[in-house]
């Protein structure tokens, strides 16, 4: 018998998820992180935990972690993205990229089905209002409805 509390997102890598994507179509999620983020290991250990996070996002994102501060190449969309050693720690230019240049961690990098930036957020997020995010976002809702709109509605849930 299976223990749903055993149940953890699927993390991929950044790869992985372009060639699912390329199968069935997802949304993505990118949580891009950096080893000695307190804030990171701590969404690790609670926002990630929680059961209704873990079943949404499995069920209709892609999730990815991305290392801020990764110094090996990463290869996304035939493009190769290096470490750049500036500053204290450095970065890869991927998820420099992908933050616009806001390095700043945890910061959650949501693509659409067609790999184009949906929303750059950065920040620690608890579980409710994350999967208020994530719904929103995973549900296609921001398309007709403005992100006020769709908390006022879902207040009545």
């Amino acid at each position: 018998m299976s223990n749903i509390n055993a149940q953890e997102i699927n993390w991929m890598t950044i790869g992985e998820a372009e060639e699912a994507n390329k199968k069935e179509p997802k949304k993505i999620l990118i949580d891009v992180y950096t080893d000695w983020c307190g804030y990171c290991k701590k969404m690790d250990a609670t926002t990630f935990k929680d059961k209704h996070m873990i079943e949404y996002l499995n069920k209709e994102f892609y999730c990815v972690k991305l290392d801020g501060e990764d110094k090996n190449t990463i290869t996304y969309k035939e493009k190769e993205f290096n470490f750049v050693d500036k500053g204290r720690r450095g970065y890869n230019e991927l998820p420099a990229s992908l933050m616009q240049g806001k390095l700043s961690y945890p910061t959650f990098v949501y693509l659409n089905e067609d790999l184009e930036v949906l929303l750059v957020m950065p920040g620690y997020r608890k579980a409710p209002e994350m999967l208020k995010i994530v719904t929103y976002l995973g549900g296609n809702y921001y398309k007709d409805m403005k992100w006020n709109e769709y908390v006022d509605q879902s207040k009545g849930k």
